[in-house]
């Protein structure tokens, strides 16, 4: 795939049928990973070609611990995708950070258990660097969309992502706030890893739904609570999209495209043909 895609969106079906998106048309992948959760539905939004993933498939029927996060993220690769924002809800582990307002983290904190967090196996070796894993340009600029669109939002915060389905017990809620987590969600890890391996700047424009289940005076998280809060927030989030898309120029200044020029660590000889053919998109330019 050739076509220039100035950002990709993962998230809810919800967002992409804003309004003024135009030229749409549905890219059905398939990788060497497998399928993406969902066909990818590629349009025009402000002048620029937007993609949009439906993370969970279409009509919300894959479990957190079930999406193929990295056919998701290769698929997008293949689209010619540079930049990621990750549409996700979650729950608060502090006070300040009050249902109805978005974060915008810096730091993860992987708890989950068996997903499968590499591209990189089968006879190639990366160890990719994550100390700083959200990339600081893209977050920077979704801060500043979200605020000119009227959203509430916070720069900035630990977001711990746990297996799921199930939510939180009090006691691991606790724990999570006695940690130092700021937010609580399912689906940021392995994405923002595999994102950083692919070489792809990746932010998260995560909307708070609740207080998870550690807030005394306020209801314990509930499905309804969830679909509720995220129906409200539906029209900010499109707003800051599109005045994302608006703001984001053709030049990309952080290190997020060359994440991977010192970590691949194996001999090139020790390669497997078949390994270097199933990464060849992402080692291409390191592996002539």
């Amino acid at each position: 795939m050739t076509e220039k895609i100035a950002l990709g969106i993962i998230g809810g079906s919800g967002l992409y049928t804003m309004d003024g998106l135009t030229e749409i048309n549905e890219q059905d992948l398939s990788t060497p990973f497998g399928n993406p959760s969902a066909p990818i539905t590629v349009g025009t939004l402000e002048g620029q070609r937007v993609a949009f993933l439906a993370r969970h498939g279409i009509g919300h029927h894959i479990s957190p611990s079930e999406i193929n996060y990295r056919a998701n993220i290769f698929a997008l690769k293949m689209l010619g995708v540079e930049r990621v924002v990750s549409i996700s809800a979650c729950g608060s582990l502090r006070e300040d950070y009050a249902p109805g307002h978005i974060v915008v983290p810096d730091q993860i904190f992987d708890n989950t258990k068996g997903r499968e967090t590499t591209f990189f196996t089968d006879g190639l070796v990366s160890h990719i660097s994550v100390a700083d894993p959200f990339c600081g340009d893209l977050s920077s600029s979704l801060v500043k969309a979200i605020k000119t669109s009227g959203g509430a939002v916070h720069p900035g915060g630990a977001f711990i992502t746990i297996e799921g389905p199930r939510f939180s017990t009090k006691a691991e809620s606790q724990v999570f706030r006695s940690w130092g987590m700021s937010i609580i969600g399912m689906t940021t890890s392995p994405e923002a890893f595999l994102a950083r391996e692919a070489e792809m700047c990746y932010a998260v424009m995560a909307h708070v739904t609740d207080y998870d289940v550690w807030h005394i005076s306020e209801a314990p998280v509930t499905v309804d609570l969830v679909v509720e809060t995220l129906k409200r927030n539906t029209q900010l989030a499109q707003e800051s999209i599109r005045e994302l898309v608006r703001s984001l120029g053709q030049e990309i200044h952080c290190d997020c495209h060359s994440a991977l020029a010192d970590a691949l660590i194996t001999n090139r000889k020790a390669i497997p043909a078949n390994t270097r053919q199933k990464l060849d998109l992402l080692v291409r330019k390191y592996l002539p």
